[in-house]
């Protein structure tokens, strides 16, 4: 059973990267990774953060695009 549930779990992480990375969006994962090798001196931005700010570099902070 714990081998399933683990299983699962890492199918999700994976899929999850693809669907990011299917509608265009930044991995947080590389990010960090990013982060850990060039700027190891500052805190990374929270999974939260991160994607709002690629959400509004990519379709603008409070503009409607309709």
């Amino acid at each position: 059973m714990k081998g399933l549930i683990s299983s699962l779990k890492g199918f999700y992480r994976k899929s999850d990267r693809f669907f990011h990375l299917l509608v265009g969006m930044p991995s947080y994962d590389k990010y960090l990774e990013h982060m850990r090798k060039k700027h190891p001196d500052k805190i990374p931005k929270t999974q939260k953060e991160f994607f709002k700010e690629a959400l509004e570099a990519k379709y603008g902070a409070g503009c409607n695009k309709c």
